[in-house]
């Protein structure tokens, strides 16, 4: 009975795993092109049941940690070694390989949809909580996605050896950014009927905590 319920479990795992090679290129595809549409799509589907939700995209954390290993992969491939998991000083230690350093980065990631969604329910004047965080952090983990498959992409590019790599790596950067930032405010703009001005100001307060938060842990690992 017990080897029934092992069989059942697994093959509902295996078809959890690979319905991700469709629905993650689907999903990145989505949040890509239609940043503001995929959110408002995760905002209206907060009123449906569990089982019914994220029906035809991936979870938003699910989706955030797949792209961050998709850019993981990307540095592997290109022959290079996470400095984390090269240091051995400090709370580097700890990080000894790749799925530590995979959860390390979804963890330091995913401090800016945190950051991001606990401006947006301040100034909603809506008391700060385990509840009412969660869906707007659901929210911003699509773009958040993009936004660290673009940093980390970039990064690793802009790491190469090869000139126009290197090039293509830093313009990765830099547009991920000012895409990151351009969604942003547009949907802070239209979630809170602001102006763009403020949606914007709102905006870099938001980057401005998540930056620090990356850079903060980086500097406990790294040091």
């Amino acid at each position: 009975m017990d080897f029934m319920k092992w069989l059942n479990s697994l093959d509902e795992l295996l078809y959890e795993v690979m319905s991700w090679v469709i629905f993650f290129p689907l999903t990145l595809w989505q949040a890509l092109l239609r940043p503001i549409d995929t959110m408002k799509e995760i905002e209206r589907e907060a009123a449906l049941p569990d089982d019914e939700r994220y029906a035809s995209v991936l979870s938003p954390p699910l989706f955030l940690a797949l792209t961050l290993l998709l850019g993981h992969t990307v540095a592997t491939a290109l022959g290079q070694t996470d400095t984390i998991i090269a240091n051995h000083h400090g709370l580097a230690d700890l990080v000894n390989d790749n799925a530590s350093a995979l959860v390390l980065r979804v963890v330091v990631f995913a401090g800016f949809p945190l950051f991001l969604a606990a401006r947006m329910v301040r100034q909603r004047h809506i008391k700060l909580d385990r509840g009412s965080l969660q869906q707007p952090f659901y929210e911003q983990c699509y773009p958040a996605a993009v936004f660290a498959l673009g940093l980390s992409v970039g990064s690793s590019f802009g790491a190469d050896t090869h000139e126009v790599t290197r090039m293509v790596g830093h313009w990765l950067v830099g547009l991920s950014i000012v895409n990151f930032w351009i969604v942003e405010t547009r949907w802070f703009a239209q979630a809170l009927s602001i102006n763009l001005l403020r949606a914007a100001g709102n905006v870099c307060v938001g980057l401005l905590e998540g930056a620090t938060f990356l850079f903060g842990v980086g500097f406990l690992f790294t040091r």
